[in-house]
């Protein structure tokens, strides 16, 4: 009448169906996390790290809101800075490389963030040729 056995082990091949494909992105294709680069001699980002890897669109969607909406140009950081809320003025002077920043991690995550629909994506600064 019952069968113990066998429900359980259907319950077991389901499970490992279905938990297949989260045990094969941790565990065996995980790719290593990139290394971002920053400007030489950046000294301080408007948070943490910590703080802007988890949030940092949260920070620029609450930027362009003020500042579009509210007309507010500047924010005052948590460390006491006083800085433009402005994705090319205050982020890519020390982000400056849209490929070697933005692009790593964004890719690495498979997000496609909108920013490059209004803003004109940065171009890298071209390096000096020795001659």
């Amino acid at each position: 009448m019952y069968d113990g056995s066998k429900i359980l082990a259907g319950i077991a091949v389901f499970l490992a169906v279905v938990l297949l494909p989260v045990w094969h992105n941790v565990w065996v294709a995980s790719a290593p996390r990139p290394e971002v680069k920053i400007a030489p001699g950046a000294e301080q980002c408007v948070d943490t790290a910590a703080v802007m890897r988890a949030t940092h669109m949260n920070v620029l969607d609450r930027w362009r809101d003020a500042v579009v909406r509210d007309g507010i140009r500047t924010t005052t950081t948590p460390t006491g800075m006083t800085v433009p809320m402005s994705l090319t003025k205050t982020c890519m002077k020390c982000h400056y490389n849209k490929k070697e920043f933005c692009d790593a991690c964004h890719n690495y995550l498979a997000v496609s963030p909108t920013c490059w629909q209004c803003h004109v994506e940065p171009q890298p600064e071209p390096k000096e040729s020795s001659s």
